[in-house]
């Protein structure tokens, strides 16, 4: 029987879509720029599988970091919590190896890590860059934090506000503190902020961290209570260079932010860098006796919302993501540039403080 050219050509093309499909995973990409000669890196360090309380194999969640656009994960499953012992073997380094080469696969750095999970006091703190995870499965709580430093792990405190009865920074998180054994803490976790632990951090000079602590599949945000949240919490952490190495050295420094809904959190130092590599103003194309027309362009991945400095009413100023927008306003003629004060107000560089900026229009 004869095949015509017409079916022999849609044989071949069925097959180029299979191969595309299975070559041609996507992610979405939500750019944030590279700043003070540093690599910005899009990190989550706090997540679950079945080996401990989450709902999906260790390597769905290297899948799902790749589609959400990140660069490194840490699988923290719970060292002492496993309800599904009865299916799967407590192998405390089991997830780890199960998709140390698939995050490779991936070009994702894989970090490895656990959570010690204990009542609030003291309450979950997780510890990544260990090296043995069943090594700090010990009834000691403080031995067990102990062991996770000397493996040279960098430990921190999750989600603080977890049980607001229990809430604060009570003596043992000073003893962790003195001990220099707390290295960081969440400043948000899941859909919620933290802001006392903001407040902490830029008081002890902790590293600001922003964490899914997924345990459901990602298969949108629905898993959040927050409508708001369209995309996980991610700790901006910025590095030297994309290696375990880097990012480690990164947040030891506490050169990190933190984007949660359409916010960035983090010291003054950081959110104003990203302002000015993602801003770009343009010369105003035109004028007319005391105003001038100019365009200002966001290139980073999430709108700037900014509010006149000083002013006697609020003058808001939204800037989209990946757009450009038309500003109007007055100029003393005899000016060489026009500079305009802002506050930032989705830029938080301590709870409900905004980043300070100065828009400057050149004129001639």
């Amino acid at each position: 029987m004869k095949t015509s050219l017409k079916t022999v050509l849609l044989i071949v093309l069925a097959n180029l879509l299979l191969s595309l499909a299975a070559w041609g995973d996507s992610r979405r990409e939500v750019k944030f720029p590279d700043v003070l000669d540093y690599k910005t890196l899009k990190c989550d360090f706090h997540m679950h599988t079945v080996f401990s309380d989450g709902l999906v194999w260790p390597t769905v969640r290297v899948d799902e970091a790749w589609r959400d656009g990140l660069d490194a994960i840490s699988i923290t499953d719970h060292i002492e919590y496993h309800p599904h012992k009865a299916d799967v073997p407590t192998n405390h380094n089991r997830p780890y190896e199960l998709v140390a080469t698939k995050a490779k696969e991936k070009n994702i750095l894989l970090i490895k890590g656990a959570e010690i999970t204990r009542d609030t006091p003291p309450g979950h703190f997780n510890a990544i860059f260990v090296t043995d995870i069943a090594a700090l499965d010990v009834e000691d709580f403080n031995d067990a934090v102990r062991i996770a430093c000397e493996q040279g792990g960098f430990v921190f405190w999750n989600h603080p506000g977890w049980k607001p009865e229990a809430a604060g920074w009570l003596d043992i998180h000073t003893k962790l503190y003195e001990n220099k054994w707390l290295k960081g803490i969440e400043v948000v976790n899941g859909d919620t902020y933290y802001p006392e632990a903001h407040q902490w951090c830029l008081e002890k000079n902790l590293t600001m961290l922003g964490n899914s602590d997924i345990h459901d599949p990602i298969t949108g945000y629905e898993i959040y209570e927050d409508p708001e949240l369209t995309h996980r919490p991610v700790t901006l952490v910025f590095a030297k260079e994309k290696t375990a190495e880097a990012l480690k050295e990164a947040l030891l420094d506490g050169r990190t932010a933190v984007w949660h809904k359409n916010q960035l959190i983090g010291r003054e130092k950081y959110l104003d860098a990203i302002f000015k590599a993602s801003v770009k103003i343009a010369k105003p194309h035109h004028s007319q006796k005391d105003a001038i027309w100019v365009e200002i362009k966001n290139n980073l991945g999430i709108d700037i919302q900014m509010e006149k400095a000083g002013a006697k009413r609020a003058e808001k100023l939204t800037l989209p993501a990946n757009s450009t927008t038309l500003l109007r306003t007055k100029v003393d003629s005899k000016a060489e540039q026009v500079k305009l004060s802002y506050v930032v107000k989705n830029f938080l560089i301590a709870p409900d403080k905004g980043l300070p900026v100065e828009v400057i229009v050149p004129i001639q």
